[in-house]
């Protein structure tokens, strides 16, 4: 078994070599990567000719698990969480939904007995505290049992939502568990970012310990695909990334920072595309960025909009990694309605179809769920008849347009707000059984 463990150890560690090699070798990882047992996967769900996909998010407990369960005994929690889950699928399965996006790293914690991450405190309500069950297996379990298939949403960097004093002292605490967050293990690695905690992605060994989680993940669960949210380099004017240090020490030979960062993030798809393809080339690996790669008046390739963009916005080549045939899929969130000027869905529903054509990179739309009812003076179109106008528009541009393989709802909480109904009643009707 000892010797098994080890060849499996060996062969994670082989698939990040292989991933980091089109560019300087790898550094070796400051936290090894533990020996993980490979499980046999089971019949593998057919890919569904067009997605009907729904993100569920656990960060902050959005979506998922239910807060009141937090402070229930033991037994009452687990009981509480996973028919709060079960109760979900059903609902997502009459729906017609086909494919959910569960978040199975919110932060710097995680949603399974990982050997690298600490537990999430977003389930029992301390990091590092055993909730009694491992909910990622359990959504597999009860998914696939359901028909559904499951995508292992990460957020890379992000290692707290806030960096207010209780949460320093929570993740300061788990110095003492094992595993520690890395907030404490490899604290020259943590910046500060969005009035967040965040790992700084210049430094390789941070590109290499994500890539290590990713390989946990796959190695040991039949997840159906893994994807990354658009949370790359964040920051706003008045949080910014203090990476100035990093730079000096690695941003040798590039114009300016914004190249290099842009490289790192280049590094980090690299490395994760080719490590999952080494486990499983089964799972397919995908990105879920800003709905705007570039705008038109900064690059000729790019769209005719004037939103926030992923190039220079997050530092994130989204186009690229498409050319390059890096992403088995793309999905990019188009947040807005056909009247927002700045942005129109089409005009960008259009462009990304156009980017997709060349290759056989599968191309969802992210539709924003969250927006259905709710009143707002520059997308009227949210509120007019409940917002089904809006959403039969965009959902048939996406089933008409050659090129776009599917839709994917943001988020799952907002079908179940009273605003949403009317919408949630004619998604029912369009794609229930």
């Amino acid at each position: 078994m000892m010797q098994h463990l080890n060849r499996l150890g060996a062969l994670i560690a082989c698939a990040m070599l292989l991933a980091s090699c089109s560019s300087s070798p790898p550094r070796s990882l400051v936290t090894p990567l533990p020996p993980v047992t490979k499980q046999p996967l089971p019949g593998k769900i057919q890919h569904p000719e067009t997605m009907r996909g729904v993100w569920l998010a656990t960060v902050s407990r959005l979506d998922w698990p239910p807060i009141s369960s937090v402070n229930a005994g033991r037994a009452a929690r687990i009981s509480q969480q996973q028919k709060a889950l079960t109760d979900k699928l059903d609902k997502l399965k009459r729906l017609g939904i086909n494919t959910v996006f569960f978040q199975v790293k919110p932060d710097g914690t995680a949603l399974w007995p990982s050997k690298i991450l600490p537990w999430s405190d977003m389930l029992t309500g301390h990091i590092g505290e055993d909730p009694g069950y491992d909910p990622l297996q359990f959504m597999l379990d009860e998914a696939h049992k359901r028909g559904l298939r499951v995508h292992a949403w990460f957020n890379p960097y992000r290692v707290s939502v806030n960096t207010r004093p209780d949460t320093v002292a929570a993740l300061n605490r788990t110095v003492t568990q094992h595993p520690a967050s890395v907030f404490v293990l490899h604290r020259d690695w943590i910046r500060t970012a969005s009035d967040r905690y965040v790992l700084d992605p210049g430094i390789p060994e941070v590109r290499d310990w994500i890539t290590s989680i990713v390989a946990e993940v796959v190695a040991r669960y039949p997840v159906d695909g893994v994807q990354f949210d658009d949370y790359f380099y964040t920051e706003t004017p008045g949080s910014m990334l203090n990476d100035s240090r990093t730079f000096s020490t690695y941003g040798r030979g590039f114009a300016s920072k914004a190249d290099w960062r842009r490289h790192n993030t280049q590094q980090l798809i690299e490395q994760v595309s080719r490590t999952v393809k080494q486990l499983n080339p089964d799972v397919e690996f995908g990105v879920s960025p800003a709905g705007v790669w570039r705008n038109r008046s900064h690059d000729p390739a790019g769209s005719d909009t004037s939103g926030a963009a992923a190039y220079d916005e997050a530092f994130a080549d989204t186009r690229r990694w498409v050319q390059q045939g890096l992403l088995d899929y793309i999905a990019p969130q188009i947040y807005w309605p056909f009247s927002r000027t700045a942005a129109r869905y089409d005009v960008l529903a259009k462009w990304w179809a156009d980017v997709v054509k060349p290759n056989h990179t599968r191309l969802y739309i992210g539709v924003a769920l969250y927006k259905v009812g709710e009143a707002s003076k520059k997308e009227p179109d949210w509120t007019i008849q409940g917002g089904v106008p809006e959403l039969k528009k965009q959902l048939d541009l996406n089933e008409s347009l050659p090129g776009i393989n599917g839709t994917i709802l943001f988020r799952e909480d907002h079908l179940n707000r009273p605003q949403a109904q009317d919408a949630v009643n004619y998604l029912r009707s369009r794609w229930g059984s």
